[in-house]
């Protein structure tokens, strides 16, 4: 006779049953049955040795929605919460052989770039994505920390314009990046949404202009893609642990569009995700502190 404990991996629709003989009791034996195969998604962005953003922030927000992540370092920062210190970038050549072995080994569902401090390297980065026809690629076009450091070399935004937005499914710029981007000084809506358009042409399939760094009451980001444009509104949280929002919400739309959600089904899910992730923060740090990347409503939003 076997008694037995059984219960689910979260998220991955697995079943674990823990059998043993009920006499003696000695042996233990760990079954794993029914795994469901996660989606594998990859991150290529920066190392923040805080852990609140680049590729760790993003590797908790895939195991956060049930993905697989794996990861192509692109820069080693030297920073905490207070302040970006340096960076140390990454050859091209060392960021390409990154991803190449990823690719051999692993079918990637989607792709979330960060990071990415030179032209090189994003040259390099859209020319393996273009090879390997990736299904979806969101791009969070990282080009100034909130402290003010310059996290990217001259000439990547305009890679960035030229190579890989005409490869994304989507781009995920804030207010300052999109106005670094496309030239529109961004007051209002109606600007945010010339800008979008700007964007747009560029070649991505959709832009979404995040408004978490506008001066407002509330966060509003705004959609432009084929279908036209939409708003999406919460009310601004006061709060320290805003660190690496923007990195998290594009990983979390990657996972979500890799689970097959459409993008107008992801982008609330994700933004209820920040919130949480904000309201539960780790009061951890002197400076600006890191999200909670597993609050307790993540199952609401799986």
């Amino acid at each position: 006779m076997l008694c037995a404990i059984s219960f689910s991996a979260a998220g991955w629709g697995s079943d674990f049953n823990l059998v043993r003989p009920s006499s003696p009791c000695l042996m233990l034996d760990l079954i794993m049955t029914e795994i469901a195969k996660p989606p594998v998604v990859m991150t290529i962005a920066g190392f923040d040795p805080s852990g609140g953003a680049g590729v760790l922030a993003d590797i908790k927000t895939f195991g956060a929605f049930a993905c697989y992540g794996v990861a192509a370092v692109t820069s080693v920062t030297f920073q905490n919460t207070r302040d970006v210190l340096g960076a140390r970038h990454q050859s091209a050549d060392t960021v390409r052989r990154q991803i190449a072995a990823l690719f051999d080994d692993f079918e990637i569902a989607a792709i979330k770039t960060g990071m990415l401090p030179t032209p090189e390297i994003v040259i390099e980065v859209a020319s393996l994505i273009r090879a390997r026809s990736v299904p979806i690629v969101v791009v969070d076009p990282v080009l100034r920390a909130t402290s003010g450091f310059d996290l990217v070399e001259d000439g990547v935004a305009e890679a960035l314009r030229s190579d890989l937005f005409p490869l994304a499914s989507l781009v995920t710029p804030n207010i300052a990046e999109a106005r670094r981007l496309s030239g529109e000084e961004i007051q209002d809506l109606p600007a945010a949404r010339r800008a979008a358009e700007t964007i747009l042409a560029m070649g991505p399939r959709a832009v979404l202009i995040t408004g978490g760094d506008a001066d407002s009451d509330s966060s509003t980001d705004l959609l432009l893609d084929e279908l036209g444009s939409s708003t999406y509104s919460a009310a601004r949280i006061k709060s320290k642990n805003t660190h690496g929002t923007g990195c998290t919400l594009a990983s979390a739309l990657a996972c979500l569009l890799a689970r097959g959600q459409t993008l107008r089904e992801a982008i609330p899910i994700a933004k209820r995700y920040i919130v949480e992730a904000i309201l539960s923060g780790p009061p951890v740090g002197h400076g600006h502190g890191p999200l909670n990347h597993f609050p307790a409503d993540i199952r609401d939003t799986n």
